[in-house]
C-alpha cells in the first residue's frame, strides 16, 4: 500500500513540476508578446527586422545590423567549437584511458558552471589585449567574442556528442574491427555517421546556447551598432542590445527590445525544436537497426 501511495505522490510531484515549468514559460512569452507586439504595430515589421539603422533618439529602429551581429559570433564560435567537442568527445568516448576520462570529464563539467560574467571577464583582460597586439583595432571584436563562446558552448557539444557516440551498438564496432578497417576508420567512417543525429542535436543545442549568451558579449564585443566587416571589426547582438538599453528606455524604444526579445524567442525556440526533432530521429533510428 506504501508503495503505491509513493508512487502515486512521486507521478503527481512530476505532473505538477512539468505544469509549472510550462505556465513560466508561457507566463513570460505572453509578457515579452504583450510589450514588443506594438512596437510591430508602430514601426512595421518588414522596417523593424530589415532595417539597418537603430536611433531611438529620432525613432529608427532597425535590427538587422544586431541580427547579423549575433548570427557571425554565433557562427564564429560554431566554427571553432564544433571540431575541438567532437574530437574531445571521441576521446571521452574511445580513446582515452580510464584515468585521463576522470580528469577531462570533471574538467568539461565544470566550464557549465562558470558564470558567464567570469568568462567576460578573462575574454577582456587576456583575449582582447592579445587580439589588439597581435592583429590590430581595438580588440573589442567579433573574434574575441567568439573565442569566449567557444570555451562556453564546448560542455554542450562535448557531453551530448559523447552520449551519442557512447549510444551506438557495440556490433557496429566489432563488426568494423573484423571487416579489417583500423580503430580510426572505425571511428571515422562508422560510429560518427551513426551518431550523426545526436551530434547534430548538441551542435544546434550550443547554437541555441551561443546566440543567447549576454553579458559576455557585452564585455568582449564593443558594442558597436554597425556590421562587422572582418572578424576583428566590433557589432552588436540581440540579447547585448537589449541588456545595454532596457535601463533607460521607455515608450516606443521600450518596446521596441521587447520586440527584440521576441525574434530572440523564436530564434532559440525555432533552434531547440530542430534539435529535439534531431534526438528523436537519431533514438528511433538505433532502435530500428
Amino acid at each position: 500500500m506504501s508503495r503505491y501511495f509513493t508512487n502515486r505522490l512521486a507521478k503527481y510531484a512530476v505532473f505538477i513540476s512539468a505544469s509549472v515549468s510550462f505556465v513560466v514559460l508561457l507566463a513570460i512569452a505572453v509578457f515579452i508578446f504583450r510589450d514588443g507586439l506594438p512596437a510591430f504595430q508602430e514601426i512595421g515589421v518588414l522596417d523593424f527586422l530589415f532595417g539597418s539603422v537603430w536611433r531611438p533618439g529620432q525613432e529608427q529602429y532597425g535590427i538587422l545590423v544586431m541580427v547579423a551581429g549575433s548570427l557571425q559570433v554565433t557562427a564564429g564560435a560554431l566554427i571553432l567549437a564544433v571540431p575541438l567537442g567532437i574530437a574531445c568527445a571521441i576521446l571521452l568516448a574511445e580513446v582515452a584511458p580510464p584515468r585521463v576520462r576522470q580528469i577531462i570529464r570533471p574538467a568539461v563539467e565544470l566550464l557549465v558552471g562558470i558564470p558567464s560574467v567570469v568568462y567576460g571577464l578573462v575574454g577582456m583582460v587576456l583575449l582582447v589585449p592579445a587580439i589588439r597586439n597581435y592583429f590590430g583595432g581595438t580588440g573589442f571584436s567579433v573574434l574575441a567574442a567568439s573565442m569566449v563562446l567557444t570555451a562556453m558552448v564546448l560542455p554542450t557539444i562535448i557531453s551530448i556528442s559523447e552520449d551519442s557516440i557512447r549510444a551506438v551498438p557495440a556490433t557496429y564496432k566489432e563488426g568494423a574491427l573484423a571487416l579489417g578497417a583500423t580503430r580510426w576508420q572505425t571511428i571515422w567512417r562508422v560510429m560518427l555517421p551513426a551518431a550523426r543525429s545526436g551530434i547534430g542535436a548538441s551542435i544546434v543545442l550550443g547554437m541555441g546556447r551561443a546566440i543567447g549568451e549576454t553579458m559576455a558579449m557585452i564585455m568582449v564585443l564593443g558594442n558597436s551598432i554597425k556590421f562587422a566587416e572582418t572578424p576583428l571589426d566590433p557589432t552588436r547582438t540581440l540579447t547585448g542590445n537589449i541588456a545595454v538599453e532596457i535601463g533607460y528606455a521607455s515608450g516606443t524604444h521600450e518596446s521596441a527590445l521587447f520586440a527584440t526579445g521576441i525574434v530572440l524567442l523564436i530564434f532559440i525556440l525555432i533552434i531547440n525544436s530542430i534539435a529535439a526533432i534531431a534526438l528523436k530521429r537519431g533514438v528511433r533510428a538505433q532502435n530500428i537497426t
